[in-house]
């Protein structure tokens, strides 16, 4: 049985995107077991995950969601809001990243480019454009934008999703700066190598980044989804209510600022 302190978003309605897998498939139960209404929203097997998580799907939503549609995540809003009512709490972390092959920047076809940025930045913007409007309704809200430590370190040879996640970061800051006086908070959570699912599946990024990333870490110890959950629920919850535009790099203290 949950106590009261673990119950501490209860009422609140969190989106999740990218929440059937990975670090967002752990956000999702995190929400849920914290007391929220959860809607997850994939690609894929997002209804399979809600209906694991809740069988009696009272608080959780599974919607298949393409971050590049604008009329998907308007189908998304609408059943969110018919079904909970408020959207409290939204995640930005569906994206492109584990599949992306390296290649030297003057290799990287200019549609994969625009692909990477079209679901890792412009992505964003068609969320927080879809769900703002309701949190101002609501009486301001909070949203988390998930980057990549990768972006303060300069990652060679996958500069079109570095950059893609620095421009994350700089969306965070400016956005901050014009919803807040809407009491809407907006700060980014960076992770650093994490071993999810897709990523143990990867042999090539497991060969590439295991090793380098793990002998950089002050905490000598791999990362799993596990470890950034607790940084996105903190931005959620109560405790960050005078926090906004900053970032929380969790990558076991490789970067440090």
């Amino acid at each position: 049985m949950s106590s009261p302190s673990n119950m501490c978003m209860k009422g609140k309605t969190v989106i999740v995107t990218g929440g059937a897998a990975g670090i967002g498939k752990g956000m999702s139960q995190t929400f849920y077991e914290r007391g929220a209404n959860v809607v997850i929203a994939d690609l894929k097997n997002a209804r399979q995950v809600a209906t694991e998580l809740d069988p009696s799907e009272k608080r959780v939503l599974g919607v298949e969601m393409d971050v590049r549609s604008e009329d998907s995540i308007r189908q998304t809003i609408e059943q969110t809001l018919g079904l909970f009512g408020t959207i409290d709490v939204l995640v930005n972390n569906a994206g492109i990243a584990t599949g992306i092959p390296p290649r030297s920047f003057d290799e990287i076809d200019p549609a994969e480019w625009m692909n990477v940025y079209d679901v890792n930045v412009v992505g964003i913007f068609r969320l927080c454009r879809s769900v703002v409007p309701h949190m101002e309704k609501n009486g301001g809200g909070r949203i988390i934008n998930i980057a990549s430590a990768a972006a303060f370190k300069g990652i060679p040879y996958l500069l079109h999703y570095v950059s893609s996640k620095g421009a994350v970061l700089a969306m965070t800051k400016s956005l901050a700066k014009e919803l807040g006086a809407k009491n809407i908070l907006i700060n980014a959570v960076a992770p650093g190598f994490t071993l999810s699912p897709a990523v143990l599946d990867n042999e090539g990024q497991m060969s590439r980044s295991r090793e380098i990333s793990l002998h950089g870490r002050s905490i000598q110890r791999e990362q799993y989804p596990e470890d950034v959950v607790g940084a996105v629920a903190f931005f959620a919850s109560n405790d960050s209510s005078f926090i906004t535009g900053q970032t929380l790099v969790v990558d076991g203290g490789t970067y440090l600022h």
